[in-house]
């Protein structure tokens, strides 16, 4: 379908002709002589969204030239406007786990605007989607050459349901691609294939226009792309199928944050290690809803792969996104990576005609700035919470330690420090722990000759999209490998061990430097290509040892070469997890344990009894960069990505129902029709008033999206299991609430059930608990249910950064579908804050100094917020909280419903309503 751009096209609109090739642009330049405004001075990210003004400007809906001039303004006030504006992106790209309930949306909707009389296929897409299928391999078979096929075999018989269902949205709707399992992850392939960096189309004149990739992801990581100067940005699901219908994503002018990069890396570091910094960095900076342009010298000699890294972790550091502008290493990694020379050849043209080039003289106006020597860069890992957690990892074992005397308060050191492992060969003893050992617990292992004690690393996993995207750490990993195997060392018989690609691309140069054998040898199989156990994926571990864990009440840990390790989310076994680089991961995997400090004590003994040291086995950087020169080729990209929608014989295979509509399978467990558009009228409703509500929950500072809707398993005595248990499907089917997300049913009982949530209503207890109406505790779910059948509305309140992570739409779903019809909080990640709107869900800030903890809140209150039916944008309003005892304290709110259109979504019970009734025929 063509793209409807603006109509006034004598200002703004030129011809660029780049070899053989003539195109239309909307030229920055142009609009600067016009006399709109100064924008020679903008960050190229805020161009980037500069252009998508001009290009739609005058299209009889919603852009004006004062959007335009207001970029001008921003500079001139020295980067701060924030005026709402209309963004469109190009695209839109999604995962299985967020991509199936948005395809059930869509699907959804098709029957909604049938009931009011519509035609079924005015619910397609307009811009173009593309699913990847990346989200659902498990780990259930690790450690041998088998684990690959055995783990695709398993992810075919748990989701058949759901891979059903996507090839029929593939064919049911226009502009909607799906990547078949086991090609790679969503934001790898996307960085490899799917972007441009400048993105071309027709629009209604038949016109060739060239402009800016950019897109929106149903996963907070799509701000990978960014490090290729495509921006891109993580929104929820319903905010996504909004863009798909032509929506505009309505948001606010945003600072950019300038982020100098100078120097160089030093021996021995990692892109990971100088992200896990940055993100201490920005997150003490404070960067929330903030765009992160990155520039200096130090650009210079800093690859793509390494770039990439750092843009991924956007959502970790909490900006919107982390953009580097195009240069010669943009280029460079096009060409590396197959893309078509004359594409090549127009980024480059179109950035230097347009503005949006780095070069030596670059040098923007930014709304602030801090800056990064990168010589300074040791290595690291980040945990065991929270990815901002930032350890240097030679301080890692000590930092452990003070971990493990904080988590056992009433535990005293009943014996002196021990420095050495003491058993034959200086190897662990039962029961034997450096340092701290009187905080530690430990127990022993059924049929095994080992103990696992506090500390002990039953999770090492090369896994993610954020660092096997990055070839210099990959194969950094398998030379590590490669030593430690010619000196006899083997992971510690108690790590699971998994190696899970982003792409079939790395698979390619790993087995080309003959290192995936190193990497075979110490249990670092390939166990597919997906997330794994970065979302979750991880895989059960060997029994006996959950159940020394269990009954020891030990704190195992996990490292990962990932993006999150939020309680909860690794593994229900393991409560501690580390980000880590994949050299490092290897290492880990080999020493065992997170009480040894790696950098110094051995990591196991070669064939002589001889001590074996990181330094021994830790390659040199030109190792690395001489192997990634001669295995990572343009070719090996081209040939991977030559049929990357076609699938393999599995995928071929299934088979899907043709029709416009989809007939939902009543018994199915994994696909429902949602309630949300039943019963609806063609009319908007207003917004009420909030009377009488109880509290469902009260809950701490830096909430995640994997607290409020986690992604991973879940046991029969929950109220999902529950529900499955009825419906006859055994424990072993079970899979993942991610791989349930298209069924509101599973999902509506999992919000709130984190296993590590806690809700302050209730005293010491985790999990997903709260009291009932009549003041017995009962999960959260269940409460909710019976105040819905009273008719009682519910609020939750919440502390700092509530909804940081994921950008999973769910979180915002399930708080709707409980019934919730408010969450009052001391501040909002951005893109839960959206999701809450998007589904009818209204986010308030407290002003002043009040929180939670100053207002004494205990969950005993009733709560009714006023002033909503005549609510302006970021309004003020009072708030009335009954405390148990009959006292009565008024304080004031502030409303994030941040725009006009954001009332419109609320008034229409949600965005979906919004955009259904705007298509629907007129009553």
């Amino acid at each position: 379908m063509p793209i409807q751009v603006g109509t006034d096209t004598a200002k703004t609109r030129k011809t660029l002709t780049v070899g053989t090739q003539s195109v239309a642009y909307y030229s920055i330049p142009a609009a600067q002589e016009a006399g709109l405004g100064d924008f020679s001075d903008l960050p190229a990210v805020l161009k980037v969204v500069l252009e998508n003004m001009l290009r739609f400007e005058d299209d009889g809906r919603t852009v004006s030239l004062d959007d335009i001039k207001a970029f001008a303004e921003w500079g001139e006030k020295g980067g701060k406007n924030p005026r709402e504006i209309a963004y469109r992106p190009a695209r839109v790209l999604m995962q299985d786990f967020t991509g199936v309930p948005a395809v059930v949306d869509l699907a959804a909707m098709r029957d909604g605007i049938v009931s009011l009389g519509g035609d079924a296929t005015k619910i397609n897409p307009l811009n173009p989607v593309d699913l990847v299928i990346d989200h659902s391999v498990m780990i259930d078979e690790f450690g041998n050459p088998r684990a690959f096929q055995m783990n695709v075999d398993r992810e075919y018989e748990r989701n058949m349901e759901r891979y059903i269902f996507l090839k029929w949205g593939q064919k049911a709707f226009n502009n909607f691609r799906v990547v078949p399992p086991g090609t790679g992850i969503c934001h790898q392939v996307n960085l490899e294939y799917l972007a441009q960096t400048v993105w071309t189309d027709e629009d209604q004149n038949g016109d060739h226009v060239a402009y800016p990739d950019t897109l929106v992801g149903t996963d907070s990581h799509t701000t990978m792309v960014n490090g290729m100067a495509v921006l891109g940005w993580g929104v929820g699901g319903i905010e996504a199928e909004a863009a798909m219908l032509g929506q505009p994503i309505s948001m606010l002018i945003p600072e950019v944050v300038g982020f100098e990069l100078t120097g160089a890396m030093v021996e021995g570091t990692t892109g990971t290690d100088l992200v896990l910094k940055v993100v201490e960095m920005l997150r003490e900076k404070g960067v929330v809803s903030k765009f992160v342009e990155f520039y200096g010298s130090g650009l210079d000699s800093l690859p793509l792969a390494d770039r990439a890294t750092i843009a991924n972790m956007a959502p970790e550091y909490g900006a919107t996104c982390g953009f580097f502008p195009i240069d010669d290493e943009t280029l460079r990694y096009m060409r590396n990576t197959g893309r078509d020379e004359d594409r090549v050849a127009l980024v480059e043209a179109y950035a230097k005609e347009n503005g949006l080039w780095r070069d030596a003289d670059y040098a923007p106006i930014y709304t602030d700035t801090l800056s990064l020597d990168m010589g300074t860069i040791v290595p690291a890992i980040s945990g065991p919470k929270r990815p901002q957690d930032y350890i240097a990892l030679d301080k890692a074992a000590a930092a452990f330690g003070d971990y493990i005397k904080g988590e056992r308060p009433g535990k005293k050191a009943d014996a002196e420090e021990k420095t050495e492992w003491t058993g034959e060969g200086g190897q662990p003893a039962p029961g034997d722990i450096p340092g701290n050992i009187g905080y530690h617990n430990s127990y022993p292992v059924e049929g095994e000759d080992y103990e696992l004690h506090d500390g002990s690393i039953v999770i090492a996993s090369i896994t993610s999209c954020t660092n096997t995207s990055n070839p210099y750490v990959m194969i950094g990993a398998g030379l590590v490998a490669r030593k430690a195997r010619e000196l006899g060392l083997n992971r510690k018989p108690w790590v699971k061990t998994s190696l899970a690609p982003g792409s079939q691309v790395v698979s390619e140069y790993l087995e080309a430097a003959g290192l995936q054998d190193d990497l075979d040898a110490i249990g670092f199989n390939l166990v597919g290509y997906g997330c794994t156990t970065c979302i979750g994926n991880s895989g059960p571990i060997q029994q006996e040892l959950s159940d020394a864990i269990n009954d020891g009440d030990l704190i195992a840990t996990s490292v990962l070469s990932g993006n999150r390790n939020f309680e909860g989310r690794i593994s229900p076994d393991v409560r501690a997890n580390y980000l880590a680089s994949p050299p490092l991961v290897v290492a880990y995997a080999l020493a065992g344990d997170m009480n040894v400090d790696i950098t110094k004590d051995p990591l196991g003994q070669d064939q002589n009894g001889k001590d074996v040291f990181l330094k021994d086995i830790w390659p040199s950087n030109q190792e690395i960069a001489e192997l990634v020169e001669k295995t990572v080729t343009r070719e090996a990209f081209q040939s991977k990505y030559a049929d990357v929608f076609k699938g393999d014989d599995k995928w071929q295979s299934v088979e899907t129902p043709d029709s416009l509509t989809y007939d939902w399978p009543a018994a199915s467990t994994y696909v429902q029709n949602p309630p949300y558009f039943q019963g609806m009228g063609p009319e908007p409703g207003k917004i009420t008033n909030i009377e009488g509500a109880k509290v469902m929950a009260v809950l701490g500072d830096m909430i995640t999206t994997d607290h409020i809707s986690p992604a991973g398993s879940f046991k029969e005595t929950t109220p999902a299991g529950q529900y499955l248990v009825e419906r006859q499907v055994p424990v072993r089917e079970f899979n993942s609430y991610g791989s349930r997300r298209g069924n509101h049913e599973v999902m509506m009982r999992g919000t709130f059930a984190n296993i590590r949530i806690k809700n302050e209503m209730l005293d010491g207890v985790e999990g997903g608990y709260t009291k009932g109406p009549n003041g017995d505790q009962t999960s959260i779910f269940e409460a909710a249910m019976a105040y819905n059948a009273e008719g009682t509305p519910l609020v939750v309140f919440g502390g700092e950064q509530y909804g940081a992570g994921s950008s999973r739409d769910w979180a915002a779903k399930g708080t709707a579908l409980l019934g919730v019809k408010a969450v009052i909080a001391e501040s909002f990640e951005r893109i839960h804050r959206s999701n809450l709107v998007g589904m009818g869900v209204i986010p308030f800030e407290f002003t002043g100094n009040d929180t939670r903890k100053t207002l004494g809140l205990t969950g005993e209150e009733t709560v009714s917020i006023t002033g909503l039916d005549t609510i302006e944008p970021l309004q003020e309003v009072p708030c009335t909280i009954e405390m148990a005892d009959g006292t009565v304290k008024e304080i004031t709110l502030k409303c994030r419903i941040d725009t006009e259109v954001e009332i419109d979504y609320i008034e229409n019970g949600g965005v979906l309503h919004y955009v259904l009734r705007n298509l629907a025929p007129a009553a």
